[in-house]
């Protein structure tokens, strides 16, 4: 179900949005001056910054091998974690009932849905969050228990080694200790003010309340196991440990994948909405989860977590809220000293 609403979204939405996008572009240099060169060609950075995106590689060229398999298999995990691994799993009862690719779109290959193109290019690697060295095991194996408020798994397992390949087959052609464009998330410029819970509100209710309900339940598909929409609070959503929790991946997050249909050349919310409801969203209560041994140099945490201390006498509630560019101009002047 997940991956024929995803396959309607690309054909009725994006698409069309991409139309939209070019038909405006054309009308805007037709207002504009000669400048030597015609619309066309005007328009030719925009369709090569498009086309230098990261693209998966297409599974349906893996054939019937064991290591093929496996990748495949891996794929199935990331699109139906719940299934294999959530409360009423078929192989273990492991997770919280959301889906890896509930964060991760697409099976973690959608451009700036927080897709998995520069892991295999980066990893092992040193993260300021535990002050260690991480692997691939380790790094999924955060995201089971922070995001899916979920048990590790046992790193010898068959479906760790799936996931594993998967994303090792995903990220095989970038380049090593590179990060190719549309990888992550986007990046959205500080407000000059604090994000708005209220403000955001009001944006959920107009915008979200269709797929993620009232309280932010979500929406179960007819089995009653798995989430067609995932729940964006309360005890079957991701912990205040994930890293959409911090507001400017969250908002990020938002701004080119929702609400649905929406995409980064198409976006259906403003900036300012973008971080007003997902100051909303993470206002609300979910699982919580020790973090005391999180960040053990300080002064590493990001302007934008939530949880002290800190090095600077900012509050919690500006942390987590902003504004942050007095933090940026603390961090910046400090950062020498």
């Amino acid at each position: 179900m997940q991956s024929i609403l995803e396959n309607f979204r690309y054909k009725h939405c994006i698409i069309p949005g991409l139309a939209a996008l070019m038909v405006l572009m054309l009308l805007t240099n037709c207002n504009q001056k000669p400048t030597g060169s015609s619309a066309v060609e005007q328009s030719v950075p925009e369709q090569k910054k498009q086309a230098e995106l990261w693209t998966a590689p297409d599974t349906s060229i893996l054939g019937n091998s064991d290591t093929d398999q496996l990748i495949k298999y891996g794929k199935k995990l990331i699109e139906n974690t719940a299934f294999y691994l959530g409360p009423k799993g078929t192989v273990a009862h492991l997770s919280n009932g959301m889906n890896c690719q509930n964060c991760h779109l697409l099976a973690g290959t959608k451009p700036f849905g927080n897709n998995y193109s520069a892991v295999a290019a980066n990893y092992p690697k040193f993260r300021d969050r535990s002050g260690s060295m991480e692997s691939i095991y380790k790094r999924v194996n955060d995201c089971v228990e922070r995001s899916l408020a979920g048990h590790a798994l046992d790193t010898t397992s068959h479906e760790m080694q799936a996931i594993k390949a998967y994303i090792l087959w995903l990220g095989k052609d970038v380049p090593k200790g590179t990060k190719p464009n549309g990888s992550g998330l986007t990046e959205l410029a500080y407000l000059d003010r604090a994000a708005d819970p209220e403000k955001g509100k009001a944006v959920y209710v107009a915008k979200c309340t269709v797929c993620h309900g009232a309280n932010g339940e979500g929406k179960l598909n007819m089995d009653n196991i798995t989430y067609q929409y995932p729940p964006l609070w309360g005890p079957h959503s991701y912990t205040m440990a994930a890293g959409l929790f911090r507001l400017s991946r969250l908002a990020g997050y938002v701004k080119s994948n929702m609400p649905f249909g929406a995409d980064y050349t198409s976006p259906q919310l403003s900036d300012e909405e973008a971080w007003d409801v997902a100051s909303f969203v993470n206002a609300q209560p979910r699982p919580v989860k020790d973090i005391s041994k999180d960040w053990p140099k300080i002064s590493t945490k990001p302007v934008d977590h939530p949880f002290g201390p800190y090095v600077d006498s900012f509050s919690e509630h500006q942390h987590k809220y902003g504004p942050f560019l007095p933090i940026v101009a603390f961090k910046k002047e400090h950062q020498h000293k």
